[in-house]
């Protein structure tokens, strides 16, 4: 009686298991594997299944993954793609992807993007929460929270962070925006880039006038706080020959009252008559500035300076230094000086 019992216990759960997978085989499926759609363990049904764990050759279709899904050329997901997609060239999801996403070109997601994006080119998403990394481009069409990191492109319409190798786009920016050449946004209070095109920032070309009798026509762009430089210029002492010059760095604003400021900028300035020998100087400029009107401002003030140079290229513009070293035609030196000028602004 009592192994009739355990018999018929055993008989029971084996046909409740048998029913509960023989249910789930309809849509889900623990393993996909195969070559390229449709010649896989799924067939010709592959898009209908979800899986948990996906292996292919070349490219796999399906309907959901939860898991894992791994292929050397494609994973094209219907709907959700949650857990670890893992392609030689691209992953396609057709809804909401969680987790990580890895391509060696590109990650495409319909809607929102979570966790981790990583493709060799691009990813492309509606929406990201987390990561974007790609070797050339991030394109989001609604919002991203977390980093955007690019070797060209990033863009989206509300973010976090940007850093592109060449240009961010975004309508509002929380954080920073650092490019290589150009940042745009509707809002954004610390762009670092050579031109900062901010909407709600500032633009303005300044003509300044330095310790050394440099002249230089520049333009400042940027947000709230943080801006870039550029600019060009000439010399005006009397050298052997010409000596141009040109300008590239940031600044920040600090807010004192309401028409004063303080600027801290740090540039790079390069002397040069375009043949044997280089000027090179780095200053670090503290320039209380005045507006006197809604498009003038004044500034002056002081600069420390680090000048190297070679060939005796700008020998004699400065007569004082605080630290100088002379090796073969190679000078150091390190020096007090100043910077002022008026500002326009756009």
């Amino acid at each position: 009686m009592k192994n009739s019992t355990t018999i018929l216990i055993l008989t029971l759960q084996i046909s409740l298991y048998s029913f509960v997978v023989s249910g789930q085989s309809d849509s889900t499926r623990p393993v996909h594997v195969g070559l390229v759609y449709p010649i896989s363990s799924n067939g010709l049904k592959a898009a209908e299944y979800t899986n948990r764990f996906s292996l292919h050759a070349i490219a796999g279709l399906s309907k959901n993954e939860t898991t894992v899904a791994i292929s050397g050329a494609a994973n094209v997901v219907r709907h959700n793609g949650n857990g670890a997609l893992i392609s030689g060239a691209i992953n396609a999801v057709g809804n909401n992807a969680r987790g990580l996403q890895l391509a060696g070109l590109s990650n495409i997601v319909k809607n929102d993007a979570s966790g981790g994006q990583v493709a060799g080119f691009l990813n492309l998403s509606g929406s990201a929460n987390g990561a974007q990394i790609a070797g050339f481009a991030n394109i989001a069409a609604r919002n991203t929270k977390g980093l955007q990191l690019s070797g060209f492109i990033n863009k989206s319409r509300d973010a976090d962070v940007q850093v592109a190798g060449f240009i961010n786009v975004a309508k509002n920016v929380k954080g920073v925006q650092l490019a290589g050449l150009i940042n745009i946004a509707d809002s954004s209070d610390y762009p670092i880039g050579l031109f900062n095109f901010i909407k709600s920032g500032e633009k303005s070309i300044s003509v300044t006038v330095d310790e050394t009798m440099t002249g230089l026509a520049s333009f400042r762009s940027g947000g709230r706080v943080l801006y870039g430089i550029v600019g060009a210029g000439y010399n005006f002492q009397k050298n052997d020959k010409p000596l141009y010059a040109v300008e590239a760095g940031m600044g920040a604003h600090f807010a004192v009252a309401r028409n004063f400021r303080v600027n801290l900028e740090a540039v790079n300035l390069a002397l040069s008559d375009f043949k044997e020998g280089t000027y090179m100087k780095s200053s670090l400029r503290i320039l209380p500035a005045y507006r006197v009107s809604s498009h003038v401002v004044l500034f002056v003030g002081p600069t420390i300076n680090y000048v190297n140079y070679s060939k005796e290229k700008g020998k004699g513009l400065v007569d004082r230094y605080l630290w100088s070293k002379l090796r073969q035609d190679d000078f150091q030196g390190l020096f007090l000086g100043f910077t002022g000028g008026l500002q326009i602004m756009l």
